[in-house]
């Protein structure tokens, strides 16, 4: 894999604290928490691994001790997602981030970023008669939706093994990791991006590892939070209650003492055994691909979105602009101090 260069260049560190300042919002250590009043909220998300701080804070009673009462959707393709929080069908998604910016800037929705939540964790999955991605010639490359996301790392690295798309292989917009998995065991997918647990039970299933993402490319800014920003600013105490409940079910997925807790968790939710949960749960709980601290939003991870939409898709001209316009990280701020230990 070190035939692959680096996609991205990594901005210094001083830029990245300016930003963070930048983008900190007004919030003071006075800040006063909001009022806990009763309020239904609909999330919606795929079926995955990275939903483990929401399940932990439903499960430990974070949400309703805020007067919270979640109603979890689960969604089979990043499309249906997007359409689906601009028709107001629900009021908050829980997906890679950059699916927040295809809504921005290509279908024109008023839709704001306001917290993070991991780097992806994706592997590289392949069928057992691929030994590189050049072997891709011919082949199908099997992705959620083609213009967001994972599906540009995945035409990135095919860039960069020298194939171009429609000439040396197509794309299949199958949906969402479940469905990519099983995507693997038909003639048409010979490769994919997958997640845990998903990542995992293709390799039960005979798939081959290419690698981890994080390993080729650095920080990816991928799950997170994003809403319709008017919602969020009509709605600003429900934001910022929810935010902080999930902050709290973040610690306790990270929370070593609280690992058996999160495995049970996992199985359940995900039908899982017990060789798989553990595998995920040491996915997640891996720094730099995994959970992040609090649930933090990467900002180095998110300008490297931002410049491999601008590569692949051409958008900006091929020059990533800068982060403001995407996010409003003032709930997630005055959240992180409302949050229990």
């Amino acid at each position: 894999m070190n035939k692959f260069r680096p996609l991205f260049k990594f901005a210094l560190a001083t830029s990245a604290v300016l930003s963070a300042i930048v983008l900190s919002g007004c919030a003071t250590p006075t800040a006063q928490a909001p009022a806990n009043d009763p309020v239904t909220l609909r999330v919606n998300v795929f079926r995955g691994g990275s939903n483990l701080p929401i399940y932990m804070a439903i499960e430990k009673g974070y949400f309703a001790r805020r007067g919270i009462t979640t109603e979890l959707q689960f969604t089979p393709n990043s499309d249906q997602q997007r359409t689906g929080l601009a028709a107001g069908r629900f009021e908050i998604a829980h997906a890679a981030v950059d699916n927040a910016v295809a809504m921005i800037e290509v279908a024109k929705n008023d839709v704001v970023i306001v917290a993070g939540g991991d780097g992806g964790m994706n592997e590289v999955l392949v069928r057992q008669d691929i030994r590189t991605l050049a072997d891709m010639r011919g082949r199908t490359y099997v992705v959620d939706a083609p213009n967001t996301a994972y599906a540009l790392i995945g035409r990135k690295m095919l860039k960069n093994a020298g194939l171009a798309e429609g000439r040396d292989y197509k794309l299949h917009p199958l949906g969402g990791s479940e469905a990519r998995t099983k995507g693997l065991d038909t003639p048409d997918g010979a490769a994919t991006l997958l997640n845990p647990p998903w990542n995992f039970i293709a390799k039960d299933r005979g798939a081959k590892s290419l690698g981890l993402t994080i390993d080729l490319y650095g920080p990816y800014q991928a799950s997170g939070i994003f809403v319709m920003r008017p919602w969020a600013q009509k709605n600003a105490s429900a934001m910022e209650r929810y935010i902080a409940a999930y902050i709290e079910g973040c610690r306790a997925a990270q929370d070593p003492t609280q690992k058996t807790l999160a495995l049970q968790v996992l199985k359940r939710e995900l039908k899982l055994d017990d060789r798989i949960a553990d595998l995920t749960y040491q996915a997640l709980t891996t720094k730099g691909s995994g959970l992040s601290q609090d649930c933090a939003f990467d900002l180095q991870g998110f300008r490297n979105v931002l410049s491999l939409r601008a590569e692949i898709e051409g958008q900006w001209g091929g020059q990533a602009p800068a982060v403001d316009k995407f996010l409003d990280l003032s709930y997630y701020n005055r959240a992180v101090q409302h949050a229990k230990n």
